[in-house]
């Protein structure tokens, strides 16, 4: 199972994030545990400086912006093979 940390304070940015990380999962039928992580104090221990943040399988893959969601799957599909 995929372990995704989408980090960030709640704002539209992230919000659009995590939503399009439940996308690509519903649409790949993938079995995957998405967690927001919203405590700034934490988002330094988990390498992110500038919000939105996403972390796959416990390896930042993205910071400080919303990926286009081909890359989105890519990253999640290379990570789910590899789990």
């Amino acid at each position: 199972m995929l372990n995704i940390k989408v980090v960030g304070s709640g704002c539209p940015n992230c919000q659009k994030l995590e939503q399009l990380c439940h996308e690509v999962i519903s649409a790949k039928n993938l079995e995957a545990e998405i967690e927001k992580i919203t405590d700034f104090n934490k988002f330094a221990d988990f390498g992110v400086m500038i919000t939105p943040g996403l972390i796959i399988n416990n390896r930042l893959v993205s910071s400080g912006k919303i990926p286009a969601k081909w890359t989105l799957e890519r990253w999640i599909t290379e990570a789910y093979e590899h789990v």
